[in-house]
């Protein structure tokens, strides 16, 4: 990622500064993937005022989509009015089948587990790191939450100005095709290109698309796999940690986060 793109996303975290506006085509680009779940659904965008593209989108879109209802709650501090987190949008919650929004980024935790434990579908904005948080990386392990099909990368500030970011994603339970594509494998395993790590049995791979289509055993990923996990194809098994507990190491040094997964069908010849 640019350092001005980690520069935008250390200041929404040390700052607060939540207030980023997801563009009109981004909402249209991934919408487009699941228009089928929305048929005679109630859809809540519980992070978005009048301004909001989310809400543009679905009036716009009330019919064509089939929609039953749609819902939209923000907070809007000059009138005291509460956030996704207050008893009246817990109220508009219950009624929804569906939340589709993009939720402050430092509140992100909050709202997945809200989502979670009123039982919603939904279809919502994160940072990509939120992967490593564990109770979202719970929820991804047991098939229970996966990205979605595209990446937004600029957001509207309220004073207009464009930021970029390098490692947005989409958050979704929602099916859609892509999930269930496999990926196509054409390397074969050989002990020199996949070290073995010193505290647990698996090997490293630092790009999917090197994924031996031959290893039986387990292999440490990184995050940026999920992007094509299929789960018909693989496993997940763990992240991160050894048998130790400790980070997955390569002769005492660390690679980045890896996700350990395993091959469901592998090619042995």
């Amino acid at each position: 990622m640019a350092k001005s793109q980690n520069k935008n996303l250390h200041k929404a975290k040390t700052g607060k500064n939540d207030e980023f506006y997801t563009q009109l085509c981004d909402i249209e680009n991934e919408l487009r993937q699941y228009k089928e779940h929305f048929k005679g659904k109630t859809v809540l965008c519980n992070c978005d005022l009048e301004i909001s593209n989310f809400v543009k989108y679905f009036k716009d879109n009330f019919e064509d989509l089939g929609l039953k209802k749609f819902l939209f709650s923000g907070y809007k501090k000059e009138h005291n009015i509460g956030d996704f987190r207050s008893p009246e949008c817990i109220e508009l919650l219950k009624q929804a089948d569906i939340v589709v929004t993009n939720p402050p980024f430092s509140l992100f935790r909050e709202h997945v587990a809200q989502l979670v434990e009123h039982n919603k579908k939904f279809l919502i904005i994160g940072n990509q790191n939120a992967i490593t948080y564990k109770e979202v990386f719970k929820l991804i392990k047991e098939n229970k939450i996966w990205l979605g099909a595209t990446y937004p990368k600029q957001f509207k500030q309220p004073d207009d100005i464009i930021k970029t970011f390098g490692n947005i994603a989409w958050f979704t339970n929602l099916e859609i095709k892509k999930r269930h594509e496999d990926l196509i494998l054409y390397k074969k395993y050989n002990p020199e290109e996949y070290p073995h790590y010193d505290n647990y049995d698996a090997i490293n791979i630092d790009k999917t698309k090197d994924i031996p289509l031959d290893w039986e055993g387990a292999m440490g990923v990184p995050i940026t796999f999920l992007d094509k996990h299929n789960p018909e194809q693989f496993e997940i098994v763990r992240f991160r940690k050894g048998d130790d507990d400790k980070d997955l190491s390569i002769n005492g040094k660390c690679p980045y986060f890896r996700i350990i997964i395993k091959n469901k069908k592998p090619i042995i010849k």
